[in-house]
C-alpha cells in the first residue's frame, strides 16, 4: 500500500502541505482534488521522492521515501505536471532512453517500448521529435514512459490535461484496464474525472485533507442529491405549484429547468411526476439528480476557506 504519515512541506512561513495522512491499497484509483494551489502537485512530488518533506513521510509498499528513496521510486511510474521531456529526441528514442533508465536492455527494452507505443497510439509520431508534438501527444508520451516498467504504483498529475475528447476516453480506458492490480493516484481539477475513473476521492485545500470518501458518498452530500429537475415551457408556474408539495423543500429556476429539492417527507420524484400529469404540463425532460460533484467541491472548499480566514483574523 501507500501510506502517508503527517506528510508536511513548508516554504518559509508558507505551509503547502499540512500533516497529510492517508492509506491507499491496490485496486484503488484515488482522485486527488483541490483548487489551484491546494498542494496537490507538491504532495505528488513528495510521494515520488522528487521533493523531500519538511516533516512526516510516505511509505511505498514498505519502503520509506526518506530512508529508502531509490527502492520506493523503483515501484512508481510518475507523470509529473507538464511532463518534462527531452524535446530534441524522437518519441521512440526518448522511450528507449526511459527503458534504459529503468534497467531494461536489448530485446526486453524493445518489447516494452513497442508495447507502450501501441497502447498510447503513438505509432504515427514515433519518429517525430518531442518538441514538434502537440500538447496532447506530449502528454501521451509522458504517460507512456510512466507505464513502461509496468510499476505497481502510478502517480499521475493531470493525466488528461491537453487531450481532446477522443484522447481522454483512450487514456481513461487505459487507466481502467490497469486499475485492478495497481494503486493509481490521479491529481486533477477536472471533476468529471472523478466520476469517470475513481473508486475513491480526496479533497484538499490549503494543504489540508477536507474529505475522503467514495465518489458516490461525496455526491450524496450534494444539495442536489435526490432533487428532481424538469423542463417545461412555463417554468415559473411550475415552480409555484411544485413549492406547495409537502415533499418539496426549496425550488430553484435556472438555465431552463426548475429544480425541486427534497424536504425529506415522502417520495419527491413520484410527487412531482403526479403533479405534472394532473396539471398536464408539457414536460420535455424530467430527471432524478444523483448529486453534483462541483456543488460538493465548492461547498467543502469554500467552508475551509472561510474557516482559514477566521483563524487568520483571530
Amino acid at each position: 500500500m501507500i501510506e502517508t504519515r503527517e506528510l508536511t512541506r513548508r516554504y518559509g512561513d508558507f505551509t503547502a502541505v499540512d500533516r497529510l495522512s492517508f492509506r491507499v491499497e491496490p485496486g484503488t484509483v484515488l482522485g486527488f482534488l483541490g483548487p489551484n494551489g491546494a498542494g496537490k502537485s507538491t504532495t505528488m512530488k513528495m510521494l515520488t521522492g522528487f521533493l523531500p518533506p519538511t516533516s512526516g513521510t510516505a511509505v511505498i509498499h514498505g519502503h520509506d521515501i526518506r530512508e529508502e528513496s531509490l527502492a520506493a521510486r523503483r515501484l512508481i511510474g510518475y507523470l509529473p505536471e507538464g511532463a518534462p521531456l527531452y524535446g530534441e529526441l524522437s518519441v521512440h528514442r526518448f522511450l528507449e532512453f526511459a527503458a534504459g533508465a529503468r534497467g531494461f536492455r536489448g530485446a526486453e527494452a524493445a518489447r516494452r517500448v513497442a508495447h507502450v507505443i501501441e497502447r498510447l497510439e503513438l505509432g504515427e509520431v514515433r519518429r517525430q521529435t518531442i518538441e514538434t508534438l502537440s500538447k496532447g501527444f506530449k502528454r501521451r508520451v509522458g504517460l507512456a514512459q510512466a507505464i513502461l516498467s509496468d510499476p505497481p504504483v502510478l502517480v499521475l498529475d493531470e493525466p488528461t490535461d491537453g487531450l481532446d475528447p477522443n484522447q481522454k476516453q483512450q487514456v481513461r480506458r487505459l487507466i481502467r484496464e490497469m486499475a485492478p492490480d495497481k494503486i493509481i493516484v490521479i491529481s486533477t481539477h477536472i471533476l468529471e474525472e472523478v466520476d469517470a475513473l475513481c473508486s475513491r476521492a480526496m479533497i484538499i485545500a490549503r494543504g489540508r485533507l477536507l474529505a475522503d470518501d467514495t465518489p458516490a458518498a461525496l455526491l450524496a452530500r450534494s444539495r442536489y442529491a435526490n432533487a428532481v429537475s424538469l423542463a417545461t415551457p412555463d417554468l415559473q408556474t411550475a415552480a409555484s405549484a411544485l413549492s406547495e408539495l409537502p415533499e418539496a423543500g426549496e425550488v430553484e429556476v435556472r438555465r431552463g429547468l426548475v429544480t425541486v429539492f427534497p424536504s425529506g417527507r415522502g417520495d419527491l420524484f413520484r410527487a412531482v411526476s403526479a403533479l405534472a400529469e394532473r396539471a398536464e404540463w408539457p414536460v420535455t425532460r424530467m430527471q432524478l439528480e444523483a448529486g453534483r460533484m462541483d456543488d460538493v467541491f465548492r461547498a467543502i472548499t469554500q467552508e475551509a476557506e472561510s474557516d482559514a480566514r477566521r483563524e487568520e483574523a483571530a
